[in-house]
């Protein structure tokens, strides 16, 4: 069994962002983290589970993911995300990340867990410290380029 904790944070969202990742199985503990420049809170949140399934060396693996994001476990929950799908992402947000997520989701067995985010849970701080740090780090920041391109043409950035 495969644990993996997630937690994501950006800052005027649209602001500078980042996700923070435990990977746990059994005495195995990785830590993973990264910053983008422009992104939005939810955009992290679904980074990160991205993140923490993508480092996963083999198909089939059955994971249970821990989220304080709502946004993410009830669009896969309550299958809305799969809805999405059939419409062509009309009228929704994040299509770009959606898709790279539904292909990584699809080759593991994944459970979804929500927590309450910032109640102690030690799991989860430790990744809200590592997305908020990630998000701070000016010099390392990414550019989120699908994200940016969409409020460039919307006008917002």
């Amino acid at each position: 069994m495969i644990e993996i904790f997630t937690d994501g944070a950006a800052s005027g969202n649209p602001g500078p962002g980042g996700y923070g990742v435990i990977l746990r199985a059994g005495a195995h503990y990785k830590e993973l983290s990264g910053g983008y420049r422009m992104t939005t809170n939810n955009r992290m949140e679904l980074m990160a589970v991205i993140v923490g399934l993508s480092a996963l060396k083999s198909p089939g693996q059955q994971v249970t993911v821990f989220s304080d994001s709502k946004y993410v476990i009830d669009s896969v929950e309550k299958k809305w995300v799969f809805g999405w799908v059939r419409t062509g992402f009309k009228g929704k947000k994040n299509k770009d990340l959606w898709m790279r997520f539904l292909q990584v989701y699809r080759l593991h067995e994944v459970k979804f867990v929500w927590v309450k985010g910032h109640n102690n849970h030690p799991e989860n701080e430790r990744c809200d410290q590592l997305a908020v740090a990630a998000s701070r780090n000016r010099t390392a920041l990414a550019i989120d380029a699908e994200f940016e391109a969409e409020q460039g043409k919307s006008g917002l950035l």
